[in-house]
């Protein structure tokens, strides 16, 4: 199989944490495209009508794209467990908080490196940071019994979504006033296949 990339997308990295956490490295083959939104890879249009990462191609069965539907996928076909039937829909809620965070998160660098300064909105940035700032109070008063439980996809994504605001936007300092969030990522970021993934 194959996944294809672009730069350090926390989207993919949920998917190479979970590779690592599931000891799938060796069956998938990292394909580097180009994933601008003004210009996407043809090679990656090709699988994906969207143009986003990531997408995995599969050798049995048509493409699978949207990190969630993949990570869902070589979870099932590892048998970790990663959406356990106990709490399946914490988890797939929880995973949708963090990938809505990544969303939004890079929506703000979109509109920096895809506009000119005259052309930005300061009130649609503000207005993306919010829905990342409501998510972290909501994470941090309201979830980390989850995030302290067991392994699942919803710990690995949140993770990934922590991290990404700490490569992109350090200087919003989303640990301020979220100690208990912050001593989870802390912990979590130190994990092997967190080390593994960082973004360059």
């Amino acid at each position: 199989m194959k996944l294809l990339h672009a730069g350090p997308s926390p989207f993919v990295r949920k998917v190479r944490v979970l590779l690592h956490e599931t000891d799938q490295l060796d069956d998938i083959e990292m394909v580097h495209v180009t994933a601008s939104p003004v210009g996407p890879d043809p090679e990656l249009v090709a699988v994906n009508p969207t143009g986003k990462i990531p997408a995995l191609i599969r050798d049995d069965g048509p493409a699978l794209y949207d990190s969630r539907v993949i990570c869902r996928f070589l979870d099932d076909r590892a048998g970790a467990n990663l959406y356990p039937a106990s709490r399946l829909w914490e988890t797939l809620t929880l995973e949708a908080t963090a990938d809505a965070m990544m969303d939004a998160a890079v929506l703000i660098v979109y509109e920096a490196r895809f506009k000119d300064p005259a052309q930005q909105s300061h009130d649609w940035i503000e207005g993306q940071w919010a829905k990342v700032d409501r998510a972290l109070d909501a994470v941090n008063t309201r979830w980390m019994s989850h995030l302290s439980s067991r392994l699942d996809m919803a710990h690995i994504a949140m993770a990934c979504a922590l991290s990404y605001l700490d490569f992109r936007h350090e200087g919003r300092n989303w640990r301020q006033g979220r100690d208990a969030l912050a001593t989870w990522h802390e912990t979590f970021a130190a994990r092997p296949s967190m080390l593994a993934t960082q973004p360059e």
